[in-house]
């Protein structure tokens, strides 16, 4: 169900990005040889049949967009004869109702749809919206210690209201929006949006820019906003720094290698510059890919909302805004409204738990954390410094918001640049922290779970040969091996975290399983008995009796969440050496034991009669890990574990009735792991082939 078209802004000249992963200045219509700087690329168009967008000076043939309604690119109006471009009535232009999510006036701060910039503060005077409880700290309080120790830090908005201790730099109080023209360049092409038109206007400068913003309130024809101003590497980037906290965690920072960070190279995210007049709204969003946010309000005021209406109409002075937590239930009501053809008439409080609201005067400062949920209202002029950043306190969110980046067909231009790239950096850099033995919080592990196995699914794509995609966002210039990064990291997080597991598809023992409908596997962890028979490792002690499974399959129960000890991760083990043995021998057939020990077979040479081949493989496997005792004093533990395969092989056209001890031990191994002359599984007594598998119990003694 096609709607009409929709308008995207470009980025400015200097904004573009590597081609791989953004494409800011070109799209599928373009000329190899168009110069980018000859044409005022400003308004796309989406063709309704394959989603596809393109630059409307590119396929427009000089015709007026404002008069399309539904508009096909000439792929399809050739492959889909019926097609046919279709025009609205002028008398229906200003009317008709837009259902279509139109991305780049979230990103520009105007509600989808909507011709009176207004419209909101109305609907939302008679919602419930909650005040906010968020924390509010001195600046010398955001720590990384405190991100480390504090369970909450970085879970919800903090407000900053003194900026003594951020160390953070910010322009003097009385710096202008002229000054940002003067520093930046008068003549620097700006993303300006008409509030109450939801669209862009073309052909604005810095300049211009700065003198619609000095005219007094009542003489400006329109409300305009300009939210997408990014000054790195402008005279203007020196004199702002984002918060000392935000430095030191941002994967800008301390991921993306420094050697990359030219013209084009890394992602612009770091230092935005938002000027909005009086009456400027933003519609409900998440920041590209869950990254979080610092946002300082130099002059002026903001306010917001996170899933608690506010009553706007006594709002005067203060900058407004509404947050919503990011809950699996509210990501989930998000990722609907996002997509659906009512998200322009229809307010998502009503659709989640709870609506905040926090107020921020002039001076404040605010840390947004990953995925929350928010918009913005600003009620007086404002000129506002901030920036986005990822981190590792909470990569499982960031990935999250990808996914709902992805269901619901955001372009690439407004998604976060270079994101993939980033998470194989990430990787590279802690699979080598990790090898150096450096200690995690399990917060931080927890999310490098998760991005490994993020990796794990593009690794995944790139040896089927179906992630050409996937493939061009390999760093290709720092690792050599992606597939292979990938699974060292998961399988080094995993020993990290307690965890041992060689599964492909294992999921960590500490995250619990969620219930899904059609669930078909109990999953469940043994706890752990101290001195007991039962192993960490799920090992079994030489001399303790196994219970043996049951032949009977019983009906799949529901999934079990494992026992977790919150912060605890123990201390991994290091694996020193790992052997295998294979011994071949003939016994007697009708000797075999199914459940007795092998020494009880009798002996033959090879080629007698009733002989049986005996294949017998042992797997050693050394293991030790440092550790400290109650009494603070250095100890070295050694774990030794052996595993041993018995195959016995006859030929199935005698008839053998071999010695029967007791009931069948049905554990086993498949035989196909550890001999290639015997095919399929293990076989029964009374099966054929005739070949049976017998495991002696599995020898873990530690020291």
């Amino acid at each position: 169900m096609a709607t009409r078209r929709s308008t995207r802004l470009t980025a400015s000249k200097e904004d573009k990005r590597d081609q791989s992963e953004e494409t800011w200045e070109r799209c599928a219509a373009c000329k190899p040889d168009s110069p980018v700087a000859n044409k005022a690329k400003t308004v796309w168009a989406e063709c309704e049949a394959c989603g596809t967008w393109f630059h409307w000076d590119c396929v427009g043939e000089g015709g007026d967009i404002s008069r399309v309604d539904k508009w096909y690119c000439k792929t399809c109006l050739t492959t889909q004869p019926h097609l046919q471009i279709t025009y609205r009535s002028p008398t229906r232009k200003s009317t008709r109702k837009r259902a279509r999510l139109d991305y780049a006036n979230i990103e520009a701060g105007v509600p989808p749809d909507q011709s009176d910039p207004n419209r909101w503060l109305h609907i939302i005077q008679d919602k419930t919206i909650h005040p906010d409880t968020f924390r509010r700290v001195k600046g010398d309080e955001l720590t990384k210690e405190w991100l480390e120790t504090d369970p909450l830090a970085m879970t919800e908005p903090v407000v900053i209201e003194n900026p003594e201790g951020l160390g953070m730099r910010m322009p003097g109080k009385d710096f202008t929006v002229s000054q940002v023209a003067e520093l930046v360049g008068h003549d620097t092409p700006v993303e300006v949006m008409d509030v109450a038109s939801q669209s862009t206007s073309p052909g604005w400068t810095l300049g211009s820019w700065a003198e619609y913003y000095n005219t007094p309130e009542s003489q400006r024809e329109k409300i305009r906003n300009v939210i997408s101003l990014e000054v790195t590497g402008t005279p203007l980037a020196e004199q702002i720094s984002p918060p000392r906290l935000v430095r030191e965690i941002d994967w800008v920072e301390h991921v993306w290698p420094a050697t990359k960070k030219g013209k084009g190279q890394f992602p612009k995210v770091q230092l935005y510059c938002l000027m909005s007049v009086a009456r400027c709204w933003t519609d409900w969003h998440v920041d590209f890919a869950g990254s979080s946010v610092y946002y300082h309000i130099l002059r002026g005021s903001k306010a917001s909302l996170c899933s608690a209406v506010i009553k706007l109409a006594r709002i005067e002075l203060a900058q407004v805004f509404y947050f919503v937590r990011p809950t699996p239930a509210n990501l989930n009501a998000y990722e609907k409204w996002s997509g659906s053809e009512n998200q322009g008439s229809t307010w998502l409080g009503d659709l989640v738990d709870k609506v905040i609201k926090v107020e921020l005067t002039e001076g404040n400062t605010m840390i947004i954390p990953t995925g929350w949920i928010h918009c913005v209202y600003t009620p007086t002029d404002s000129l506002v410094f901030g920036g986005n950043f990822l981190h590792s306190y909470n990569i499982a969110t960031q990935l999250r918001v990808r996914d709902i980046e992805i269901s619901t067909r955001v372009p690439r231009k407004f998604c976060f640049p270079f994101f993939t790239k980033m998470c194989w950096y990430a990787a590279e850099k802690y699979v080598k922290d990790l090898k150096a033995k450096e200690d995690f919080s399990p917060r931080v592990l927890e999310g490098l779970a998760a991005l490994a196995n993020f990796l794990v699914g593009e690794a995944r794509s790139i040896e089927r040969g179906t992630g050409k995609e996937a493939k061009e966002q390999v760093p290709g210039d720092r690792i050599k091996e992606p597939c292979a990064l990938a699974r060292e990291l998961r399988w080094r997080v995993r020993n990290a975290r307690g965890i041992d597991s060689d599964t492909e598809g294992a999921a960590p023992a500490s995250t619990p399983v969620p219930v899904h409908a059609g669930s078909k596997r109990k999953r469940t962890e043994e706890p752990v008995v101290e001195n007991g028979p039962a192993k960490a490792n799920g090992s079994v002690s030489a001399g303790t009796s196994v219970n043996q499974p049951s032949p009977v399959t019983k009906a799949p129960s529901p999934p079990v969440a494992p026992v977790a000890f919150r912060h605890f991760a123990p201390r991994p083990w290091v694996e020193i050496r790992r052997d295998s043995a294979v011994s071949t021998c003939w016994v007697a057939a009708d000797s075999i034991p199914e459940d007795g020990e092998v020494s009880e077979t009798r002996l033959l040479t090879e080629n007698s009669e009733g002989a049986a081949e005996l294949q017998t493989k042992v797997d050693t496997i050394v293991k030790t890990r440092r550790t400290t005792n109650k009494d603070g004093n250095a100890q070295l533990e050694r774990q030794s574990i052996m595993r041993t395969l018995d195959v016995f092989v006859w030929d199935p056209s005698r008839d053998v009735k071999m010695k029967d001890d007791g009931e069948a031990n049905n554990t086993s191994l498949p035989v196909s792991d550890v001999s290639t002359n015997v095919v399929g599984d293990r076989i029964t007594k009374s099966s054929s082939p005739s070949v049976v598998d017998l495991t002696s119990a599995e020898t873990d003694v530690s020291m």
